[in-house]
């Protein structure tokens, strides 16, 4: 229990660190897929992994130049309506559309690839349907 709360902590700074990151956001695309810092998150949410609490997430909806709606992804098998499989380069990933939220462009370390348009509008479309059931 005490590495868990360690862990928080530890994640408490280094979003405190990524708030008052720089004011210039990066150019970041629909359909591409970055490092995002997204944290240490609370019971069934995922997490990010290591120092900087890393997952690749995926680029569904841009809203802004620095607000976007985002799918992380995982490289465990996974089966459902909540996840579609998917190519990054030669690596195979799983969105989880059940773990869709909203991010802002400071969480972002590196940009890792990006999936083509007809991959994009396959997501979209189980994403569509998931949220309409």
């Amino acid at each position: 229990m005490f590495g868990i709360i360690a862990q928080f902590r530890n994640w408490c700074g280094q979003k405190a660190e990524l708030h008052t990151g720089t004011d210039e956001p990066l150019m970041f695309r629909q359909g591409e897929i970055w490092w995002c810092s997204i944290g240490m998150n609370v019971g069934s949410e995922l997490f990010g992994k290591g120092d900087r609490f890393l997952r690749p997430v995926l680029v569904l909806k841009k809203f802004s130049r620095t607000m976007f709606l985002g799918l992380p992804l995982t490289l465990r098998e996974k089966q459902g309506s909540w996840f579609v499989e998917t190519n990054v380069g030669s690596v195979r990933r799983w969105a989880i559309l059940s773990q869709a939220r909203t991010y802002d462009s400071r969480r972002f370390n590196n940009c890792v690839g990006e999936v083509d348009r007809e991959t994009l509008s396959r997501i979209l479309l189980q994403f569509v349907k998931l949220i309409s059931s």
